[in-house]
């Protein structure tokens, strides 16, 4: 098994997700990040929130640089937080075929309003 982005340099965020073979007797696998920044498709503000992904493997897991590289991808993109929390879920999925995964997505307080937004498949 070779990574691409694991004990390698790296410059910038990438949109690849590195996989390994889920080890024995793993049944979840939960991640969250603070540090997921985004910016708003109409006013152009930026939004920070926080990212909590679950999800219950199969045959592969996600190999935890290169997820920290793909959220990092989102940084100068335009999306609601619905969007990214669908596209993040949809992205799991296609790349490593869970039984289950769930992303929620909590943006910071703006206006006086807490945003989140779930999205599972």
């Amino acid at each position: 098994m070779e990574f691409r982005k694991l004990g390698k340099p790296v410059t910038g965020p990438s949109k690849e997700l590195d996989t390994f073979p889920t080890p024995k007797n793993i049944t979840l696998v939960t991640y969250t990040s603070n540090e997921l920044t985004s910016f708003c498709p109409v006013t152009g503000q930026p939004d920070f929130s926080t990212i909590v992904l679950e999800y219950v493997p199969d045959q592969l897991c996600i190999e935890s640089k290169s997820l920290k590289l793909y959220l990092w991808s989102f940084r100068e993109e335009n999306l609601f937080a619905e969007t990214l929390a669908s596209q993040i879920a949809t992205d799991i999925a296609n790349a490593i075929h869970p039984k289950r995964v769930k992303v929620e997505i909590q943006q910071s307080v703006r206006g006086g309003l807490q945003l989140t937004a779930l999205a599972e498949i």
